[in-house]
């Protein structure tokens, strides 16, 4: 699939980061070149989607003329309104674009050639495919690069805690009481065995959140980075040079990118978990993929690299040519 010609690959997202990051890892373990589009839908199209409503060529806020042939021998989607257009591309090219859509779409799969959606969503089907955790495209090539970025990181001492922030979750804000239990859980293990801390809060972390985050390692060997202002996001450096990560327990694709890194990740679950992502803490954990805070762990355990399996999968799906 490396031969195909520019442009025969689109990506399409809401633009939010979270499916971003997953659709473009899924269309660059296959290809080099792909053209990426932003689906902003209007009212009422956005309030349904991935349903159909009359008037499809209406329906996008901005860039109208996003969505028009020459149809792509790919489209690839995450979230609902990508999962809006590509099942309409799928239609317009009368099957000739292979549609993968990422995450549960909530309505019949048949609509797409194949939906991607991690196993603790629960969807079976002919054409579903189930990874552990979400896409990413974290490797060993990624993190030497993560490496070379942030050397600094290396001249810490040792362990290097990476500490992992998320924060709000689809509409519920983040508990300030458990994200103060967090802090305490990751002072108490540093405090144990000593080293370094590399933490990074994210853009769902509350603003609220990030005084008590610097003062909870002030004075700490390492970074405290809380935005754009303390310098270059270093979540790749992090990823590379740490010894041990501990992320809060809201966001699967930290858990997940954290878990690919092949080094020992923990946790702290201070408050009920809602059920799906209950199920996939329970599902890392019984893959000896995730620990709680105080539990010893070997140096190294197994890599959570799903990407290039269902790029595999895709590539198959598209046949020769």
């Amino acid at each position: 699939m490396n031969g195909l010609p520019r442009d025969a690959c689109w990506v399409l997202t809401d633009g939010a980061a979270g499916n971003r990051r997953q659709a473009l890892a899924l269309a660059e373990a296959l290809t080099p070149s792909f053209r990426e589009i932003a689906i902003d839908l209007r009212a009422p199209w956005s309030w349904l989607a991935p349903r159909l409503l009359p008037g499809p060529r209406m329906a996008l806020a901005r860039g109208e003329d996003a969505l028009l042939p020459p149809w792509p021998r790919l489209a690839i989607g995450c979230g609902r309104q990508a999962a809006w257009a590509t099942r309409l591309i799928r239609r317009w090219s009368a099957g000739a674009t292979l549609a993968v859509q990422i995450l549960d779409p909530r309505i019949d799969t048949a609509h797409w050639d194949l939906v991607v959606a991690p196993r603790h969503d629960g969807l079976h089907g002919d054409n579903v495919l189930s990874p552990l955790g979400s896409l990413h495209p974290i490797d060993d090539a990624w993190l030497e690069d993560g490496r070379a970025g942030f050397p600094s990181f290396g001249e810490l001492p040792r362990p290097r805690l990476g500490v992992l922030i998320g924060g709000d979750r689809h509409g519920a804000p983040a508990d300030p009481h458990a994200f103060d239990a967090f802090l305490a859980a990751v002072r108490a293990r540093h405090v144990s065995e000593g080293g370094s801390v590399l933490a990074v809060a994210s853009r769902r972390t509350p603003a609220a959140f990030l005084p008590r985050l610097r003062e909870a390692f002030a004075g700490v060997p390492g970074l405290v980075w809380t935005g754009t202002a303390d310098g270059p996001n270093p979540y790749p450096g992090i990823l590379g040079w740490a010894d041990r990560l501990v992320v809060t327990p809201d966001s699967v694709n930290m858990l997940s990118e954290a878990c690919a890194t092949g080094r020992p990740v923990h946790t702290v679950v201070s408050s009920p978990l809602p059920p799906k992502l209950e199920r996939f803490h329970a599902e890392l954990r019984a893959a000896g993929l995730l620990h709680a805070i105080d539990a010893a762990t070997p140096d190294r355990q197994p890599a959570l690299r799903e990407t290039a399996t269902i790029a595999a999968e895709v590539r198959r799906h598209l046949g020769p040519g």
